[in-house]
């Protein structure tokens, strides 16, 4: 599981930052990717990237201002042209359905394959056999929202150096002990699986949050997540205007981060005022209150690595 950041930047794109998107990869854990907002260009950053487009199937919408959801309807008409035929969910706030049916009904534009649309709200939206994922609305102008991505504990480790000292040597046996609670030997002896497996694998936690006033309730939603994608959007000393603006600073993220308890803050959202040096002072004041916080950076990588 990784995160991928396709846009870091605040409302204006700049000549480092594109506006927001960031993909989360879950190749190796169900086989597909999925998409946090989708700002202007998007489809143009994954061209420098090994995402597959017809891989993406849900995409989570955080709010409806422009940078986050302007690359949308060229995103899904190139997801036809690149042999995307499979279901497409959108999830976001009211008024998303309506702005992407009229934007491809008025370009004439015909997909190739299902386009379904999930309203949000706070609670949980989904769920499968591997992930939970969580909705909380933030303060923002708009509506706005955060998603906190679980993923259920997997079984543990088959011991087989246990099996092996009890004379059970390796083979198709060991398979057949890991996938049934008993197993019964050619001795007619049983092996019950739970003195042969180590622990549950804790499953990992991503919050990816839209932006959003600093509020202290939000912590609760965060809790323990082992990443925490949070907007920067002001240095610190910008406190003020980033209320006055309905965003967040450096400081208020990592209070934010720390009072959670996550393990690591990636900072998105850059304003394009901040550019060069004015970026490390960013981070300073991050890492000062909060020390695993980042500044992320367009087409960076981040495996998520549990606490």
């Amino acid at each position: 599981m990784k995160l991928q950041f396709l846009g870091t930047g605040a409302g204006v794109p700049s000549k480092e930052r594109n506006v927001s998107a960031v993909a989360l990869d879950l190749t190796q854990e169900r086989g597909t990717t999925w998409l946090f907002d989708c700002g202007e260009a998007t489809q143009h950053q994954i061209l420098n990237t090994n995402i597959r487009p017809r891989k993406i199937d849900k995409i989570f919408i955080t709010h409806l201002h422009g940078d986050h959801i302007y690359g949308l309807q060229g995103f899904l008409s190139s997801r036809s042209f690149q042999d995307g035929i499979t279901p497409v969910t959108i999830y976001g706030p009211k008024g998303i359905e309506a702005y992407i049916t009229v934007s491809l009904e008025v370009s004439q534009t015909r997909l190739r394959y299902p386009l379904y649309f999930h309203e949000v709200e706070e609670g949980m939206l989904f769920e499968d056999s591997k992930f939970n994922v969580y909705c909380k609305k933030l303060e923002h102008g708009i509506d706005s929202y955060g998603y906190r991505i679980v993923e259920k504990d997997s079984s543990g480790e088959l011991l087989a150096e246990k099996l092996k000292a009890i004379g059970i040597p390796p083979g198709p046996i060991y398979q057949q002990i890991k996938e049934n609670e008993t197993t019964i030997l050619a001795d007619n002896s049983t092996i019950n699986r739970a003195d042969f497996i180590g622990p549950n694998k804790k499953g990992r936690i991503v919050s990816i949050l839209g932006d959003t006033r600093y509020f202290t309730e939000i912590a609760a939603f965060i809790r323990d997540s082992d990443v925490l994608v949070h907007e920067a959007t002001f240095a610190q000393d910008e406190e003020e205007m980033a209320y006055n603006y309905y965003h967040s600073t450096t400081k208020q993220a990592a209070e934010l981060a720390r009072s959670g308890a996550v393990n690591q803050l990636l900072l998105t959202h850059i304003s394009s005022r901040y550019q060069g040096e004015a970026i490390t002072q960013l981070e300073a004041e991050a890492t000062a209150i909060f020390p695993n916080s980042k500044i992320v950076a367009d087409l960076l990588e981040w495996e998520i690595i549990q606490k």
